[in-house]
């Protein structure tokens, strides 16, 4: 119960003092990994272009330059074909990757980018309230500026990493936390 309180008043006091809150994230200097990887391997999975996060952030892009996060706050988007090419417009058109992407700028529709992490039915989560608390990317999702092809390597999916980083982090852990009540599923 005591607990609860807790987590109550940590949340009156930021609600209060939105000033208090981190908005930035995905700063890789800083972030420690909180949840654990994977025990067993996750294959990457295949995606429409070939695209390494090890070349893209050692170029010095945060997470933010190519995932936002819009209302109302519950996943980080993909990048955007106009976003790819900002960058890649003038490159070398002789890789087999940018030709993609010349394709999908040339036929005006979205890069079809494949969703690495996907949560369970049921599952109520929002990115926004983890990045308002101050959590940062590589926090759940590991060492990203290390992969040439993004893969599941963390358990963040899992529910004993969520209640045990919620433990961790003085966070509610009650099941409405995560889940949908019964009535709200219904409709």
């Amino acid at each position: 119960m005591k607990r609860w309180y807790a987590v109550v008043a940590s949340t009156a006091v930021l609600l209060l003092f939105p000033g208090l809150q981190r908005t930035t994230y995905g700063s890789p200097d800083t972030a420690q990994q909180v949840v654990p990887n994977n025990p067993s391997p996750h294959p990457a999975p295949e995606q429409p272009i070939p695209y390494s996060h090890k070349v893209h952030l050692a170029l010095g892009l945060q997470c933010t330059s190519c995932h936002t996060n819009p209302d109302p706050g519950k996943l980080m988007t993909f990048p955007s074909t106009s976003r790819c090419r900002q960058c890649h417009g003038t490159m070398s058109k002789e890789k087999p990757g940018l030709q993609k992407l010349a394709e999908y700028t040339k036929s005006d529709k979205p890069i079809p980018w494949v969703r690495v992490y996907k949560l369970l039915p049921g599952v109520s989560w929002s990115h926004r309230k983890h990045l308002t608390a101050g959590m940062q990317c590589e926090m759940c999702h590991g060492q990203v500026a290390q992969l040439d092809r993004m893969a599941e390597i963390t358990s963040v999916t899992s529910m004993s990493s969520c209640i045990s980083c919620h433990e961790q982090k003085k966070a509610s852990a009650t099941c409405f936390t995560c889940h949908e009540t019964p009535a709200a599923v219904e409709k």
